[in-house]
């Protein structure tokens, strides 16, 4: 009787445990409720076990009860046939045999009374057995929904878990971005490639400067190669410079032009 008042009362103490308080309470909430699972599973077992073993005792006591009741039925029976047989007997003036009957009707009565006694002694038993079994069956019941609510609870913890901390990560990621910004970092690029491209041009004016200095240095020269060799012509007796002979509209210039007057060509040169 004890274990099963410890057992009732532990199985009531779980189906009345309050889950949201107990959440609240834990340092980790998923770790709690895997192991709450886990205790209320093994204690379901236990608790299906006991109300198994209690309500095996109560078929019994029901059986031997009813036992009991056929006991008191069938010996009072037995008592009623001693005793009419005992009249018949004492009727018939076997008056011997008639007390043998009666007799006997009184030993099928005491039968039926301690058959009685049994039975009054079971009924209450058998209602507080009824009662245990019913209370256990209840709390099971109750166990089993606290199960599924742990479950449940658990299942939805983990996904939002989950979720948040997948919100974290692209939470950090944006602001990871944000702290970067990578048009920035564009931009940067974009300067690099502009002062490339200047410096390109920068070389490219430097070495087309260069080439015509050299150019021109290279006119100079061909310049007083032409007056030294001039030159010489002019020392060993010929003219300098090549024989240039003017165009047909070229009007003659006199040595009055050289010295800035200009004689006016006759008007019939310009119509030929």
């Amino acid at each position: 009787m004890a274990q099963k008042q410890s057992i009732l009362g532990r199985v009531a103490q779980l189906a009345k445990a309050n889950i949201n308080a107990i959440i609240d309470r834990a340092e980790d909430p998923q770790k709690m409720l895997d192991q709450l699972v886990r205790d209320y599973t093994n204690s379901i077992a236990e608790a299906e076990q006991a109300v198994a073993v209690t309500i095996g005792n109560l078929r019994l006591a029901e059986q031997d009860y009813n036992e009991d009741v056929s006991a008191v039925r069938e010996w009072g029976n037995k008592a009623v046939a001693a005793s009419r047989k005992a009249d018949e007997l004492r009727s018939a003036g076997n008056t011997a045999d008639a007390d043998k009957f009666d007799a006997l009707a009184k030993v099928a009565l005491r039968k039926q009374l301690d058959a009685e006694g049994e039975v009054r002694q079971a009924e209450p038993m058998i209602a507080s057995q009824r009662e245990t079994v019913e209370k256990l069956k209840s709390g099971l019941t109750s166990m089993k929904d606290k199960l599924g609510e742990l479950r449940s609870k658990r299942d939805s913890l983990v996904a939002r878990q989950k979720s948040a901390e997948a919100q974290q990560t692209v939470q950090g990621a944006i602001s990871s971005i944000n702290v970067l910004d990578p048009t920035s970092e564009l931009s940067r690029f974009e300067d690099a490639v502009r002062r490339e491209e200047a410096l390109a041009m920068g070389q490219a004016e430097i070495a087309g400067a260069s080439l015509d200095a050299q150019f021109a240095e290279l006119e100079a020269s061909d310049d007083e190669t032409e007056l030294e060799a001039r030159l010489a012509a002019l020392k060993a007796g010929s003219t300098s410079g090549p024989a240039l002979s003017p165009t047909p509209v070229t009007p003659e210039v006199t040595a009055g032009a050289r010295s800035g007057a200009v004689q006016d060509a006759p008007v019939d040169a310009y119509e030929e």
